[in-house]
């Protein structure tokens, strides 16, 4: 017979992780986390996810499924009774959401990694615009998505706001170490106010690194091998 717990395989520094841990507790679902080790894959997580072989992984009903994203939209439908909907109520809301989902984690998110990886001033200065022109977009569609509300989905956080927000602790890794503030009053005061709601909403906060960790943890990920 199939349990009904719930468990969920991942790595405490991995904003992909952060997505289906932060939808369950919106939700108020009890989940096992399951930590993989920096590094290696356990015999759980390649049985799990024989495709990508990657996390995150959750296990409902001795089920696994996989991919971010996917899951979050899974917990959302699975447990419907309990609390708010994190994606939009109507198909074009929905669409709008999933399509700047995609945007953050196929271009916006790569070129906030690319700041770590640049060598030199010149890299470093084109990467940094990239994230910007990504910022400003990403301001715009707040303000069109939120309808002067506190979050991308409205009143509460939604499927939109995980997407994005799931990076605002690597977001502020890399502007300690670019000593550059990707995020702000000024140029972007409504994601601004918007990410200190996020962070500090009681289904985010125990599941967002601390800054300081997280520095350690890139500094390690990010160490260019000895010439």
């Amino acid at each position: 017979m199939a349990s009904d717990e719930v468990k969920v395989i991942g790595a405490w520094a991995s904003p992909f992780v952060m997505r289906p841990r932060i939808a369950l507790n919106l939700k108020s679902v009890p989940y096992e986390f399951l930590q993989e080790t920096f590094g290696a894959k356990s015999e759980l997580l390649l049985k799990s996810n024989p495709v990508h072989k990657k996390i995150p992984v959750l296990i409902h009903a001795d089920k696994p499924v996989c991919e971010s994203n996917i899951i979050v939209e899974y917990v959302d439908e699975t447990w419907s009774a309990s609390g708010p909907s994190m994606l939009p109520s109507t198909p074009y809301d929905r669409a709008i959401a999933r399509f700047w989902a995609a945007y953050i984690d196929e271009k916006w998110f790569p070129s906030l990694k690319s700041i770590l990886k640049a060598e030199g001033e010149e890299e470093k200065k084109a990467v940094l615009a990239q994230v910007e022109e990504g910022n400003a977009l990403l301001e715009k569609a707040f303000n069109d998505c939120s309808k002067g509300k506190a979050f991308f989905n409205g009143e509460h956080i939604g499927y939109l706001d995980i997407a994005f927000g799931c990076f605002l602790a690597w977001l502020r890794v890399t502007e300690l170490a670019g000593g550059h503030k990707l995020i702000d009053e000024v140029k972007t005061p409504s994601l601004s106010k918007w990410a200190d709601r996020f962070c500090n909403d009681p289904a985010v906060k125990p599941v967002m690194p601390e800054t300081a960790t997280l520095a350690e943890f890139a500094k390690k990920i990010f160490a260019k091998p000895p010439a």
